[in-house]
């Protein structure tokens, strides 16, 4: 309908002699100022009048009448007939309804959560693994082929540290204890730092035992916790594999793109771009540095899926980094860099404060859900549905302060108000026993029929934008429109309507179950 209003409101300025039109459509906020609206009437105030004059001869039978309101804005109210049209397709299409293909024959490849063996699943890789879902999930709904991919680090200092800490008994917690043996012992500082040596060249074969199980259980625990959020990864990518190829690329570009100092090979950032800084590639020790790994992963990712698209999901302590890795790959290989997208999120915190893996106050993943479990009857897809939830309602950048009341609050605002939305709309399909129909009559249009026809637009701007809050803010607008709806009006009864609001309740739920999908979030049957 927005594609016909912006073709109509076109032709109408271009019939009273407007050549070059600019003009926007949108919802307004207030649903009684119309179902949409546009600045036309503002943009172009001396020929207001024609212009309405244009569009009131030409309007299409979906509006019912159109209004001029304020300095200038023209108001457009949808008719009935359209509204029992879209309840008929919504209903009709079902579980396929709002999907578009918007990014058909495009091939993306989305990185997420990235946990790394020898630490604990967090989180933080939480919150990564909840957006990336999501985003997966609405790209898909958008037509393109998508594959998910996981990089974890699974060399390194901090695997070092672990595996220093394992030789010498420690099962628990062996990477913070690593960590602080690092930090504040020069021995064991020393003795960590050949070991992370040893790890890289596989030259000890008690360092070798050790790793290689440790990085086993640390990976099959992985697992458990993607089955338990609904994630399945396609690709796995690990640093001990892109490490030489990363190395290898930097080392072919010295004296091009990369600089041998005394010791490290290092980009001069601020070269190309003042925001950037200088990033040490290779360090002093001959080892590839994370930013030599991202680059090799980068090229490896490519070599295993010819993407289009690749869009890389991580937390935003990264981000000034990222820029410098991205730069660096675009003078190397420029297409790669060209389809790669960085999309930072904030931290997601506890009231107490900032978890920190350095001495010991992680805040696993395992922990929060357990804890939300039991505020909701140890109800899992509930919990998890709390979490997602309060992850997914606000801008990707942005840090959250995770309140459980908050997270499982009946009221609005939250996962569980979704759910009990969606289960409440089922119970009430079931006990009709029977399906709505859109030839039952109908005294008024009921708000949130004005509100599911928008799916569709919804899910374009979320893929657009980048964005699951878009779509997070409208399952609870109508949610609570929903809730509204089913206090007012008798549903199961045997007015003439009630075969009619029957539609409108199969049609909030087939709209609510995909939005849950979603956003990873379990559309249960009942609570």
């Amino acid at each position: 309908m927005k594609d016909v209003l912006n073709k109509l409101i076109g032709e109408a300025l271009r019939t009273v002699g407007i050549k070059e039109v600019d003009f926007v459509v949108e919802h307004p906020t207030n649903l009684k100022m119309g179902d949409y609206s546009t600045n036309a009437g503002i943009k172009y105030r001396d020929k207001k009048d024609e212009i309405v004059n244009f569009l009131n001869k030409n309007k299409p039978e979906e509006v019912e009448r159109i209004e001029v309101v304020g300095p200038g804005f023209i108001n457009f109210y949808l008719s009935k007939k359209f509204f029992a049209e879209s309840l008929k397709r919504i209903n009709k299409e079902g579980k396929n309804f709002g999907k578009t293909k918007k990014w058909k024959g495009e091939k993306v490849m989305i990185e997420y959560t990235d946990a790394n063996p020898f630490k604990e699943f967090h989180i933080g890789h939480l919150m990564s693994n909840s957006i990336g879902e999501a985003l997966s999930r609405i790209v898909e709904w958008n037509g393109a082929k998508i594959v998910r991919a996981n990089y974890q680090g699974d060399v390194g200092m901090h695997v070092a540290k672990a595996v220093w800490a394992m030789l010498r008994g420690e099962d628990s917690d062996a990477y913070t204890a690593g960590a602080r043996a690092y930090e504040d012992n020069v021995e064991a500082r020393k003795e960590i730092e050949e070991i992370n040596k040893m790890i890289y060249d596989r030259s000890n074969k008690q360092v070798n035992k050790v790793y290689d199980e440790g990085r086993k259980k640390s990976l099959e625990a992985f697992e458990e916790m993607y089955k338990k959020l609904g994630t399945r990864f396609d690709y796995y990518f690990f640093e001990s594999e892109v490490g030489k190829l990363g190395k290898k690329i930097v080392e072919e570009n010295i004296g091009k793109v990369f600089e041998k100092t005394d010791g490290p090979v290092v980009f001069h950032g601020e070269k190309y771009d003042s925001s950037l800084h200088t990033r040490v590639f290779i360090n002093s020790l001959g080892l590839p540095t994370y930013e030599a790994k991202d680059i090799g992963n980068a090229i490896n990712k490519y070599k295993k899926y010819k993407y289009t698209k690749s869009i890389v999901v991580t937390g935003n302590e990264i981000k000034e980094y990222f820029k410098v890795m991205l730069q660096a790959l675009k003078l190397i290989y420029p297409e790669i860099s060209k389809k790669t997208t960085h999309l930072p999120h904030g931290m997601l915190r506890l009231p107490s404060g900032k978890m920190s893996s350095r001495t010991g106050d992680v805040i696993t993943a395992k922990s929060l859900i357990e804890e939300v479990k039991k505020r909701v009857k140890d109800d899992e897809a509930v919990a998890l549905g709390a979490i997602k939830y309060t992850i997914l309602r606000q801008s990707i950048g942005n840090d959250i302060i995770f309140d459980i009341d908050k997270s499982i609050s009946t009221e609005g605002d939250s996962g569980v108000y979704l759910q009990y939305a969606h289960a409440r709309a089922t119970t009430l399909l079931e006990k009709a026993g029977r399906n709505g129909n859109t030839k039952g009559e109908r005294v008024e249009t009921h708000e949130i029929e004005r509100l599911l026809y928008r799916f569709p637009e919804i899910v374009e701007r979320s893929l657009i934008d980048s964005a699951p809050h878009h779509l997070t803010t409208y399952l609870t607008h109508i949610a609570g429109s929903f809730n509204n709806f089913y206090a007012k009006e008798q549903v199961l009864n045997d007015s003439p309507e009630s075969t009619y609001r029957l539609a409108i309740v199969e049609a909030f739920r087939n709209v609510m179950r995909s939005g849950l999908w979603m956003l990873g979030i379990k559309a249960v049957d009942k609570m």
